[in-house]
């Protein structure tokens, strides 16, 4: 019930905001134009390709349902821009109204500005989608030296690769998640780290494309741990960890692991996990009571709320993802008020802790403002902070 009314809330207010956009594109072009009636039917047939493409996922997943799936997620970015533009230009008339600073000759050709910045707004979201797409194919290795004060067995150094947010689906496909790897693989990880939202909600597209073939070639030395997002508890978890398992990843569940004899790793079920399952997770508490202190702890929890916690606890380093910092500006400004980071490095009450935007995308197939990483952090342990 809970997931319905939630779903109920987001389809009312997107149909809101459509219907915002539509009556402001429908005043601006001239009431004898014959482009108002391609105007209607184009503007609710790209409205509604999102939720039709997801339904139609679910009952016949074919080359209809991707080409539904990928104009719907792109009218998504393009109703975010639309949406602020038209906002931002109510504003200036609502402004106008109280105190008038238009020039003369805008008042007097109202017509032609309205269908002026009509067009400027096509071609401006146009531009901005075009280019945001591009960003996303195109990862950049985001470096992070740190130095945990802690023996690490017979360890000095570890090479970490950390990716969160893949979302293998339909939008991010086979081809970009063999750009992703070849990126990998040429950073010679001794570990790597996946930090949930390995998949991108529903199994079937990746299974049809089987993508977990490629994912497979994910490899390094001390192994591929991942542990579970909201989105794999969207997907269905349990159908979701098998997926990932048969195909390479070492998935940790609310549970501990000592890698090398050197280092604990502490994977937490997400936080979303009651509300898909109706069973909570272990407190981290738990969990950190199942280690050695005396060892470094690294912690991966999919979402970074309550950093605090898990500096409190003993962990000396947690790696997170889900806030894709935003992925559009201006997003990111919601996401830095909601988290105490919403991306990158910063230490909390001394415990290290990275925040990565993510690999992949959800929704839009669409960056603004960030390139998508890969984290490739070198992590120094010892008693003194000693570079090669």
């Amino acid at each position: 019930m809970a997931f319905l009314i939630f779903f109920t809330i987001v389809l009312t207010i997107y149909a809101l905001a459509n219907y915002y956009i539509f009556i402001r594109g429908l005043q601006a072009l001239p009431s004898d134009s014959p482009f108002r009636t391609y105007y209607i039917w184009l503007f609710w047939v790209l409205a509604s390709t999102y939720v039709t493409g997801r339904i139609l996922e679910n009952i016949y997943l074919s080359t209809l349902s991707d080409i539904l799936v990928w104009t719907g997620s792109f009218w998504l970015g393009a109703m975010l821009y639309f949406f602020l533009l038209v906002l931002f230009v109510d504003l200036l008339r609502l402004v106008n109204q109280i105190i008038p600073f238009f020039p003369a000759v805008v008042a007097a050709n109202m017509g032609k500005v309205r269908m002026l910045v009509f067009a400027g707004s096509v071609a401006l979201v146009t531009l901005t989608l075009i280019g945001g797409h591009i960003n996303t194919r195109y990862p950049r290795i985001r470096q992070l030296d740190i130095h945990i004060n802690k023996e690490a067995g017979t360890l000095n150094n570890l090479r970490v690769v950390m990716m969160s947010d893949i979302h293998m689906g339909t939008l991010v496909g086979n081809g970009q998640l063999r750009n992703i790897l070849d990126r990998v693989r040429s950073l010679e990880p001794d570990i790597i780290l996946l930090a949930g939202d390995i998949l991108d909600e529903d199994l079937a597209p990746v299974i049809r494309k089987n993508t977990g073939e490629i994912l497979r070639e994910l490899q390094a030395p001390l192994g591929v741990y991942g542990i579970m997002g909201n989105h794999e508890h969207i997907g269905g978890s349990e159908k979701a960890q098998q997926y990932l398992e048969n195909h390479g990843i070492h998935i940790i569940r609310d549970s501990v692991v000592k890698v090398a004899e050197s280092f604990y790793l502490v994977g937490r079920d997400d936080r979303d996990k009651a509300r898909f399952t109706g069973r909570k997770r272990k407190p981290l508490s738990e969990l950190i009571d199942m280690t050695d202190k005396s060892y470094p702890v690294i912690l991966l929890d999919h979402q970074p709320f309550y950093l605090e916690k898990a500096a409190g606890s003993g962990v000396d380093l947690q790696l997170s993802g889900h806030t894709h910092h935003g992925q559009m500006w201006p997003l990111s400004y919601i996401t830095r008020a909601m988290y105490t980071i919403s991306y990158g490095y910063g230490q909390v009450n001394g415990m290290h802790a990275y925040v990565s935007n993510g690999v992949g995308t959800w929704g839009p197939p669409v960056r603004v403002g960030k390139r998508p990483e890969i984290v490739n952090l070198k992590i120094r342990f010892g008693k003194t902070d000693q570079t090669d």
